[in-house]
């Protein structure tokens, strides 16, 4: 124990998950390194809201049941089944989502014959979605309509404490307390129709999926350079490839610079999640993170797109592993399903 303590000891290496135990907020978990034990937080954090509130005792505490769990079986130990988690926030009081990799910008409005403004590279687009009905990772996907042009978008998201109005991108990186894998659900064929109105996305983005468990920075190595996660971020369609570009690359805002630009002119509640937007490499090898960009691409090289989008009966897997091959959040792995199949 001491040894494990001595390589852990500060280093806030913490993963959690929060478990159905029948309220709408789950139950708040740590989870062993390897994702196969879990127990049950300390009574004083019964939900992951109530520890972020109070981050600076919360994480200190956490971090103590980690390094126990780690050392050996606890009392109250269970085997971690990601079908049984939430969203690692269930409901939370804000999500905000960007588009950071600004490639994947470009290609967009590239495939339609449109310019891109100048201030794309300079000044990040974000968009707030709804946040009171998040998925969990198993949970399946329900849609009414295959016609509405489903897709997957594969990201990345952290999760802030309280972060004061006006802080800049370095100060804002201080304030990243976990990370999670997102899967931000779009309905392309209604969304050119919203974004015409000129007042944003709501029908087109239904709800949004988060990877079985939260972990905190440290958890990442030396792959974590404070604002980005320089691993690939593995996605596949019905068992197959869809792409595997690598988080850290081409990403023009990292989570300091995007956190910075939404707390310009209002401060953000402890629990915000703020995602990346769709990963995406300028090295087209790699693949991709959404149908929608697969078809882009299509279009530019043959006049036309020939990937279809997602149907009912589609399945969708999305997760990371670290240098040795250890997957860090455990998987998004969800089904394509008619609404009212659930």
């Amino acid at each position: 124990m001491d040894g494990l303590r001595g390589q852990l000891e500060g280093s806030g290496e913490v993963k959690l998950a929060t478990l159905r135990d029948g309220s709408r907020d789950g139950a708040l978990y740590v989870v062993s390194r390897d994702l196969a034990r879990a127990v049950r937080a300390a009574p004083a954090w019964p939900t992951l809201q109530r520890a972020l509130d109070d981050w600076g005792q919360a994480e200190a505490e956490l971090r103590d049941q980690a390094l126990t769990l780690e050392a050996g079986s606890v009392p109250g130990e269970i085997a971690f089944d990601p079908r049984r988690a939430m969203a690692p926030l269930p409901r939370a009081f804000h999500w905000v989502d960007g588009s950071a990799y600004v490639n994947h910008v470009e290609l967009v409005r590239k495939a339609r014959g449109a310019e891109m403004p100048a201030s794309f590279w300079t000044d990040p687009l974000v968009y707030q979605g709804g946040s009171d009905d998040l998925l969990g990772a198993t949970e399946d996907a329900p849609f009414a309509d295959e016609a509405w042009g489903i897709d997957l978008e594969a990201e990345v998201a952290v999760v802030t404490d309280d972060v004061p109005m006006g802080t800049d991108p370095q100060e804002a990186r201080g304030h990243i307390r976990l990370l999670m894998l997102v899967n931000d659900w779009s309905l392309r064929n209604l969304i050119p129709g919203e974004l015409a109105k000129g007042f944003g996305f709501y029908q087109s983005k239904p709800a949004t999926a988060f990877s079985p468990v939260a972990i905190t920075p440290d958890e990442l190595g030396t792959s974590w350079d404070g604002g980005r996660v320089h691993l690939p971020l593995e996605v596949e369609v019905n068992g197959r490839r869809l792409g595997h570009p690598n988080a850290g690359i081409d990403m023009t805002f990292d989570f300091g610079q995007l956190i910075a630009h939404v707390a310009r002119t209002r401060k953000l509640g402890a629990g915000t999640i703020v995602g990346s937007g769709t990963v995406s490499n300028y090295d087209r090898s790699l693949g991709s993170c959404c149908l929608a960009e697969v078809r882009m691409l299509e279009t530019l090289a043959e006049g036309e797109p020939r990937t279809p989008f997602l149907s009912f009966g589609d399945r969708v897997r999305i997760s990371m592993r670290d240098a040795a091959g250890h997957s860090l959040f455990g998987a998004i792995d969800q089904g394509v399903i008619r609404a009212g199949q659930m």
